[in-house]
């Protein structure tokens, strides 16, 4: 279950600065209220397919994006709405991919679990369970091999520790020393089954303790502790001593998916977590420092709001696919440095 919060009564000490606040607070927002907008487009059939939503989970986003740099690589499951929000994409063309259209960021391809973007570093979203695991280490070692000082960040579920790919991936990012940050989004519950249920190592940071990589577990309803964390592991990869295992224990407010009613834990466990509000927390944060009020919250509501709102018209109006898009981006070109007869 989740620790209690300090009493309000004790003011809660910033450690960043307040633009950083700033950036955590309306990137989270923009978060929650996105994906609060596309259940509601899920449940109006307006987005097909299947949809997995963040809220609850954004601290793990905003406090990792302050921590690294834009050209550093992302990659990520098919919960992977929030991460290019926080890369710096627009989410219009994100609400575009959910409902299919030509100007969604995969051209309506690859809807809610395949978003990519190359402008963004955000190498996806992947429907395979666990399969975006090894593809997180080639491009990081791709980076180590070109020696540009990146690192890719490379984030999982924690169902998704169960596949071998990880250990393969984990041995040999520590064996080439690769600039790779393996991240643990422990929401307690995979698909619905409990880390309690489905391991005999419920602490998932110990898992890469057998290849002597630094793990750590870290609160991840905290965008201070998140962004610590990744600063620590960023510094470490780009002195060129190799990866690290973060577990982020963190908290999924809605169902696994938008077909998951979530029956498997308690309304009173939902509320206790939601305690630790990622958003309430920065809020509180601001508020006792005296760099945000009442009417700063509204007026950042209003923002966001008609952010979301531009982001439903774009998608709405813009065009389905021709039939002719079938055939397209398939293969690759070839870019040989030499000539092939």
């Amino acid at each position: 279950m989740a620790t209690k919060t300090k009493s309000t009564s004790d003011k809660k000490k910033a450690k960043f600065s307040k633009e950083v606040y700033e950036t955590w607070y309306e990137s989270m927002l923009v978060m929650r209220r996105f994906e609060e907008k596309c259940g509601e487009m899920y449940i109006q059939q307006k987005i097909r397919g299947f949809c997995h939503l963040y809220i609850g989970q954004e601290a793990l986003v905003a406090g990792a994006e302050s921590a690294i740099t834009k050209d550093d690589r992302v990659i990520t499951a098919y919960r992977d709405h929030a991460h290019p929000i926080g890369r710096g994409m627009h989410p219009k063309y994100i609400l575009a991919e959910l409902l299919g259209k030509i100007t969604g960021c995969s051209k309506g391809k690859g809807g809610s679990m395949h978003i990519f973007s190359k402008e963004y570093n955000f190498f996806g979203g992947h429907g395979i369970v666990g399969g975006q695991i090894p593809l997180g280490a080639g491009i990081a070692f791709a980076d180590s091999y070109n020696s540009n000082g990146r690192v890719t960040l490379c984030y999982m579920g924690d169902g998704a520790v169960r596949q071998g790919a990880l250990h393969e991936a984990f041995n040999m990012a520590m064996l080439w020393k690769i600039p790779v940050i393996f991240i643990i989004e422990n929401n307690n519950y995979a698909m619905g089954t409990s880390v309690q249920r489905t391991s005999n190592v419920h602490d998932l940071y110990k898992l890469g303790l057998a290849y002597d990589m630094p793990s750590f577990q870290v609160d991840g309803m905290s965008c201070e502790t998140v962004h610590e964390a990744i600063a620590s592991a960023a510094d470490r990869a780009r002195k060129g001593e190799g990866p690290t295992l973060l577990e982020m224990k963190t908290y999924r407010y809605r169902g696994h998916s938008m077909s998951d009613p979530a029956k498997y834990r308690t309304k009173e466990e939902v509320e206790e977590y939601k305690r630790l509000d990622p958003i309430e927390q920065v809020i509180t944060t601001m508020k006792e420092n005296g760099w945000l009020d009442d009417k700063g919250i509204e007026a950042m509501e209003k923002k966001v709001e008609d952010l979301v709102n531009e982001c439903v018209k774009f998608a709405e109006e813009s065009p389905f696919p021709e039939p002719e898009e079938l055939y397209k981006d398939v293969y690759a070109e070839p870019n040989y440095p030499f000539i092939m007869e």
